[in-house]
C-alpha cells in the first residue's frame, strides 16, 4: 500500500495543545482576576492606584545606588531622593542631556516633558545603551522625532580610561548612572516629574503616522501620541505598576496548572514542575493573556470617551506585548512542529516508494528456482561438514554435479586437467 502527503500528514499539531475545557475556564478566570488589578488599580497614569507604590519604590531604589556611588545625605534629609539625585546628576555627567528644543539649536521641538523619550540615549534598553555609548565617543546627541534620527554635535566630551576597552566600559556606566539619576524624574521637579520610558517604547516615534483625534491644531500621528502619553506620566514607574497585572496573571496559571496536574490529573511531582516545554501551560498562558488583554482594551475603550489619548493611557502595554510574544512563540513552535512532522512523513513514503520497488524487483526471480538452489546449498554444506575421506568427497561431489546437471570448470579427467599447465579453470 501506498501513502500521499494528504493521507499522513497530522494537522492536529495547529490545535492540540492537550487542555480539556477545565484548565481553559481556570486560565480565563486567572486572566479575569488580573484584569480586575489592571482595571481597579492600574488604570492610567492619572489616577493609578499602584503608581504611587512603584514610584516609591523607584525612589528607594534610587537612593540605594546614589549610597553605592558615595552619596552621604546630610542629617535630616535622609529620605530626600532630591539629593541622591542631585549627586548621580554630578557623578554621571553626559554630552546629550539637553532638555529642551532651543538647547538643541531649535531643530525641532522638544521640552523637559518629553525629552527622555526623545533623546534615544536616554532609553534603559540595548537602543539606548548603543546611542549612548556613539554619542559619547563622538560628543553628539541622537533624537528621535517624527521619524526623523536628529544627530547634532556637542561640546567635546572625553571619556575616562588609558584604552578603548576602559573607555567604553566608561560609557556604559555613565550610560547606566544616568539612567538612575533620570529614572525618577529632575531633581528640580516641582512634581512627579518625567522619568525614562519603558524599553523600546522611544521607537514608537518613528510612527509619523495615522491620525488619531483631534488634539488643539489638528490629528495626531502614532508618534505625537505616544509623546502625549509620556508627559502625561506613562513612563517606567507607570510600566512597572502595569506589569503587576501581567505578573499576577503568570504566578496565577502556573499554580493552578501545577495544582490540577498534581490532584486531579494524578500526574508525580516531577511532571508538575512548570515550564515552558508544556503545550497544556503554554496554551493557559495564552488563554489568561488574552483574556487580561480583551478586559484592558474594553475598559479603556469605554473609559476613554472616545479620546484616543486617553485610551492610550489606558492601554497596558506590557500585557499586550505579552500576548504578542506568547502567540508568536507558540506559532513558531507549531509549525516548527509541523514541518518535522512532514519531514517524517517525506521519509517514510521515500522509504515505502523504495520498498515497492524492491517487492517489485522480487517478483520477478523464481522462486521454485531459489528453493532448488538453497537445497543444493545446503546438501553441499552438510556433504562438506560430514567426516569422510577425500575419495568419498570427491565421488560424492562429482554425483552432485552429475545429479544436477551443474556446468564443471573444467573438461575431461579432472586430474589430467590439473596437470596440464595450459588449461585454466573456467567458472560459469
Amino acid at each position: 500500500m501506498t501513502y500521499t502527503l494528504d493521507e499522513t500528514t497530522d494537522i492536529s499539531i495547529l490545535y492540540d495543545d492537550s487542555c480539556d475545557r477545565y484548565d481553559y475556564l481556570a486560565a480565563a478566570c486567572c486572566g479575569a482576576v488580573a484584569g480586575l488589578v489592571d482595571i481597579l488599580f492600574v488604570g492610567a497614569p492619572t489616577d493609578s492606584k499602584l503608581i504611587g507604590w512603584t514610584d516609591k519604590q523607584t525612589d528607594e531604589f534610587i537612593m540605594r545606588f546614589a549610597r553605592l556611588s558615595g552619596w552621604k545625605p546630610k542629617e535630616g534629609y535622609e529620605n530626600s531622593v532630591a539629593s541622591a539625585i542631585r549627586r548621580l546628576e554630578k557623578v554621571f555627567k553626559v554630552n546629550y542631556d539637553q532638555a529642551t528644543g532651543e538647547a538643541a539649536n531649535n531643530v525641532f521641538d522638544m521640552s523637559t516633558k518629553n525629552h527622555h523619550m526623545k533623546s534615544l540615549s536616554h532609553s534603559p534598553s540595548i537602543v539606548g545603551l548603543v546611542f549612548s555609548v556613539l554619542d559619547q565617543f563622538r560628543s553628539t546627541s541622537s533624537f528621535l522625532d517624527h521619524g526623523r534620527l536628529i544627530t547634532m554635535n556637542t561640546d567635546t566630551f572625553e571619556l575616562e580610561g588609558g584604552n578603548f576597552i576602559a573607555k567604553l566600559f566608561c560609557g556604559m556606566g555613565n550610560w547606566f548612572g544616568h539612567i538612575m539619576s533620570d529614572i525618577g524624574g529632575s531633581s528640580g521637579a516641582n512634581s512627579r516629574g518625567s522619568g525614562v520610558v519603558i524599553p523600546f517604547y522611544e521607537l514608537l516615534g518613528m510612527c509619523n503616522f495615522g491620525k488619531f483625534g483631534d488634539y488643539k491644531q489638528g490629528a495626531m500621528t502614532l508618534a505625537d501620541l505616544a509623546t502625549k502619553a509620556f508627559e502625561e506620566g506613562y513612563d517606567l514607574r507607570f510600566g512597572a505598576a502595569q506589569s503587576v497585572p501581567v505578573i499576577l496573571s503568570e504566578v496565577l496559571v502556573r499554580f493552578v496548572w501545577s495544582i490540577r496536574r498534581v490532584f486531579a490529573k494524578k500526574y508525580p511531582l516531577n511532571e508538575c514542575v512548570p515550564k515552558e516545554t508544556h503545550k497544556d501551560l503554554r496554551a493557559m498562558l495564552l488563554c489568561s493573556s488574552g483574556t487580561l488583554c480583551f478586559m484592558d482594551g474594553a475598559d479603556a475603550a469605554i473609559r476613554s470617551g472616545g479620546n484616543w489619548l486617553n485610551f492610550f493611557l489606558r492601554l497596558n502595554l506590557p500585557a499586550w506585548y505579552r500576548l504578542i510574544q506568547l502567540s508568536l512563540k507558540e506559532l513558531c513552535i507549531r509549525l516548527r512542529t509541523a514541518i518535522q512532522n512532514m519531514q517524517k512523513t517525506n521519509i517514510y513514503i521515500q522509504t515505502n516508494a523504495a520498498l515497492g520497488e524492491y517487492l517489485k524487483e522480487l517478483a520477478k526471480y523464481d522462486v521454485e528456482k531459489f528453493r532448488e538452489e538453497v537445497e543444493l546449498s545446503n546438501t553441499i554444506s552438510e556433504l562438506i561438514d560430514k567426516d569422510m575421506s577425500e575419495a568419498e568427497l570427491n565421488v560424492r561431489l562429482m554425483d552432485i554435479f552429475e545429479r544436477y546437471d551443474l556446468n564443471k570448470p573444467w573438461s575431461g579427467n579432472f586430474d589430467e586437467f590439473m596437470c596440464n599447465e595450459e588449461l585454466r579453470l573456467e567458472f560459469k
